[in-house]
């Protein structure tokens, strides 16, 4: 058997088709499906160590991006989606996948594209609470669609039948967060809250600044772990290094440029309150259990983050600060208005559980696998 995933250009793509690889491997043990080979197809293999890993087989597929404003780039940008489409379609012929599995992006269009042409069946899975553009072509074809939110529904009307709410697959190695020895494992001081601060893989500049402003004044009450992004990480120490040089709580405050599994895990143990954007990171939170703070990017495609944060808001798991409101003194006041009120606190904890489905990447890999069977035969 062989299953094909595509899909990238960022971590909110990726790593859910890693934590679908880790489950169709399982389901595939289980089931005593011999000889499965997974295959990766993106313009780069974003993480080559856990595609080894995984035993994950990467092929270079080019793809170019296609942008909703005029740039010289979107000319050049056709024909290498074009070279990628015939790439994959002679990459597809010669290993004849039995499924395509998609996460959508750009990084994805020539597969699919090119799957289209062999009539290979297509299952495509939406993060967002808007469809992205990718998906909402390859939806017209698609054997399934999976969907992360109950609203994204809607916006396939006539796929009804295909459609189905599956939660967002996360990896085995993040699902649980570690509280036995978080605070040794981040050298954090024992009863000090701690804020945790997400900025995705690339980091996120407004959510750096804001934080850096309000450091004299957090760290008296709170410890911060703070992920701000491998090449944003040696401006924020430099600057968080001015602002905390008279410091006495200077050692509350750390920066990671990125965070391996085994760190992001510890991190949520001891996180009191996690400050986030509102991708694909909102349901790792709810799988932990931690009250959020969501900041969602302003002029997201579709709006899809700011629908995102809202939705989940809507469950009463988390509170939005809209960028436009994102300052200092109202992010200090939020933080103190859900850590000073127990019961709040206990709410949003409880409701960001029932919003995790543990089953989603499990649920997927089931109907790839009986979709494959099926072509096989």
């Amino acid at each position: 058997m062989k299953i094909v995933l595509t899909g990238g250009g960022t971590g909110g793509h990726f790593y859910p088709l890693i934590a679908i690889a880790e489950e169709l491997q399982t389901v595939a043990e289980q089931e005593h499906i011999p000889e499965l080979s997974i295959f990766y197809f993106a313009p780069t293999p974003y993480d080559e160590k856990l595609l080894f890993k995984h035993r994950i087989n990467f092929r270079s597929i080019p793809a170019g991006k296609v942008r909703i404003y005029f740039s010289p780039k979107n000319i050049s940008d056709m024909f290498t989606t074009w070279g990628g489409i015939i790439k994959a379609f002679f990459t597809l012929f010669f290993i004849y996948p039995d499924v395509i599995f998609s996460k959508g992006g750009y990084a994805s269009v020539p597969t699919v594209f090119a799957a289209r042409l062999l009539r290979i069946p297509v299952v495509i899975h939406e993060s967002d609470s808007a469809v992205g553009r990718a998906n909402m072509w390859a939806s017209k074809f698609a054997k399934k669609i999976a969907v992360s939110y109950p609203e994204a529904v809607a916006e396939f009307p006539k796929a009804q039948d295909r459609v189905a709410v599956t939660g967002q697959p996360i990896r085995k190695s993040i699902i649980h967060k570690t509280t036995h020895g978080s605070f040794q494992y981040l050298d954090l001081e024992e009863n000090i809250p701690v804020l945790f601060i997400l900025g995705g893989s690339q980091g996120a500049q407004k959510i750096n600044e804001v934080i850096l402003q309000s450091l004299l004044e957090l760290l008296p009450k709170y410890q911060i772990i703070h992920q701000v992004g491998a090449t944003l990480e040696p401006e924020v120490t430099a600057r968080a290094q001015a602002i905390l040089h008279a410091s006495e709580f200077r050692s509350r405050y750390k920066v990671f440029g990125f965070l391996d599994s085994l760190a992001m895990s510890m991190a949520a143990g001891a996180a009191s309150v996690i400050i986030s954007r509102s991708g694909s990171t909102i349901f790792e939170i709810a799988a932990w259990g931690v009250p959020s703070i969501i900041i969602p990017i302003a002029d997201s495609h579709g709006d899809h983050a700011r629908k995102n944060a809202f939705n989940y808001a809507r469950r009463g798991a988390c509170s939005v600060i809209e960028e436009s409101n994102f300052a200092a003194h109202v992010l200090i006041a939020e933080i103190d208005r859900i850590l000073g009120d127990k019961e709040l606190y206990k709410r949003m904890h409880e409701n960001a559980q029932n919003f995790f489905d543990p089953l989603a990447a499990r649920k997927i890999s089931t109907e790839i696998i009986e979709i494959a069977l099926s072509h096989e035969q």
